[in-house]
């Protein structure tokens, strides 16, 4: 039914009502016959606002990953006194996943040891 609707009403929609709004295909559908209507020049414009949120997206991801990196550095900084150098670059190259575990873990380390020994686990 909301498919139907949906085509039959598709020329005059500018978005998605609510009803249809639980059918993520639909609002895909929509964004479709809109460009179709589009010139050249407003495609350009689209498409280049989403290069644009995609490298924000990217951006924000990388200053996350970088706060969580600083913050782990700072805990086993304070926890441990100065890293070795050696053990800084290990965690640097850590995945996302894997530095959001030594977020976790280092909190059961009691040594340097245990950090390199994790490090070497996941290596």
């Amino acid at each position: 039914d909301k498919w139907i609707y949906f085509l039959k009403e598709a020329t005059h929609l500018d978005s998605i009502p609510e009803n249809l709004g639980e059918v993520s295909e639909i609002g895909k559908a929509l964004n479709i016959a809109n460009k179709i209507n589009m010139t050249a020049e407003e495609l350009d414009i689209v498409e280049r606002r989403g290069i644009a949120m995609q490298d924000e997206r990217g951006r924000i991801t990388y200053a996350e990953q970088q706060g969580r990196l600083q913050l782990i550095m700072r805990q086993l900084k304070k926890r441990f006194g100065e890293i070795p150098e050696a053990i800084i670059s290990q965690i640097e190259d850590l995945s996302v996943e894997n530095l959001d575990d030594l977020g976790e873990d280092f909190l059961d380390f009691n040594s340097l040891e245990d950090l390199l020994n994790w490090l070497q686990d996941r290596s």
